[in-house]
């Protein structure tokens, strides 16, 4: 769960927008889309952060449940309702993901608290998130790029007030980011269709001349 201040400044590789904003479901797709490696080996692993014991910090098992559910092309999934990762198991769950994928690329999400006007906000960008800061907790970093989602206000009673974050807020918010990340599966899994087809023809071209 990562802590405000909310954002740095903004550049050329980090989007931010409203949940329910025209569009925002292409915004967040588009940006995941130009984060990701071009490399066919490497293996795209979701860590999505979070226990469904708290209202606010349930966004990361939602959406992981919501892209289980979906079955997804290319991504793997880590963190749902049913199978949380949070403080208790992150590194166990961070070294299980690293011993079964080479060198994979890590997207992390989590849910994390910000200005009263920036409530309902996504943001995706290079690096970590950071879980457990808002609360005072040192843990790993996770992800080589993250999604945060702003679902409450911080700076005061951090644990109550991500107690009492409105789930129909979080829903939503995660039902966005999960619909963003499918699209981005697919766009990701034809590329690289497309990618290895090239790659063969060049192939056979070569050995038939």
């Amino acid at each position: 769960m990562k802590s405000h201040p909310l954002f740095g400044a903004q550049d050329q590789n980090e989007i931010r927008v409203k949940f329910d904003d025209k569009g925002s479901k292409g915004t967040i797709s588009e940006g995941i889309g130009t984060l990701l490696p071009f490399s066919k080996h490497r293996t795209v692993g979701i860590v999505c952060i979070g226990t469904d014991r708290s209202t606010g910090d349930s966004l990361g098992p939602l959406v992981g449940t919501f892209l289980k559910e979906a079955g997804l092309k290319r991504f793997q999934v880590y963190g749902t309702l049913e199978d949380p990762v949070h403080a208790v198991n992150l590194e166990e769950k961070l070294q299980l993901i690293h011993d079964t994928h080479f060198r994979p690329f890590i997207i992390g999400i989590d849910a994390c608290l910000g200005k009263l006007n920036s409530i309902g906000s996504i943001k995706v960008g290079i690096g970590p998130v950071k879980p457990g800061s808002a609360v005072n907790k040192d843990l790993t970093p996770v992800g080589d790029i993250h999604i945060t989602g702003i679902v409450n206000v911080g700076g005061y009673m951090e644990l109550f007030v991500l107690q009492n974050t409105r789930l129909s807020l979080v829903m939503s918010m995660a039902k966005q980011i999960a619909a963003a990340i499918i699209e981005a599966d697919k766009a990701y899994y034809e590329n690289k269709k497309s990618y290895l087809q090239l790659e063969w023809d060049m192939e056979r071209e070569s050995h038939i001349k």
